[in-house]
């Protein structure tokens, strides 16, 4: 599978931003997808998952009750719903897919073998 992430752009505080994340060469429902991100000078940073299974999402703690993550296997797709942004969210969120993962692995970057390009969120105060 492959995939391109899309959305991202400048906005204020408070705004919201709805991020996409389009697979192709696979069908996205057989892969479990999240969303990380990086900001300058920063590690990054696990942000949400979703399941194959289209379980209950996860997040880091930081986004909880501002994020939904979904997907519309229809379309391929999955996104990442942003609200009340701050600036500390400014970053390039990157999507990423994996088969192998279990709750307790979701934030480990290198167990997903499969990134986008990432797409810049930048949150001005």
């Amino acid at each position: 599978v492959q995939l391109q992430a899309f959305g991202g752009g400048l906005v204020r505080a408070g705004d919201s931003l709805t991020l996409s994340c389009v697979a192709s060469g696979r069908s996205i429902n057989r892969h479990t997808v999240a969303w990380f991100r990086q900001a300058p000078g920063k590690d990054r940073e696990f942000v949400a998952c979703i399941f194959r299974t289209n379980t209950t999402p996860d997040y880091v703690d930081s986004v909880k009750g501002r994020f939904t993550m979904s997907r519309d296997n229809a379309k391929n797709t999955v996104y990442l719903q942003m609200n009340s942004l701050k600036p500390e969210d400014t970053a390039v969120y990157y999507c990423a897919a994996g088969t192998n993962l279990i709750r307790s692995t979701i934030t480990r970057s290198a167990l997903y073998p499969t990134w986008g390009q990432g797409t810049q969120l930048t949150v001005s105060s």
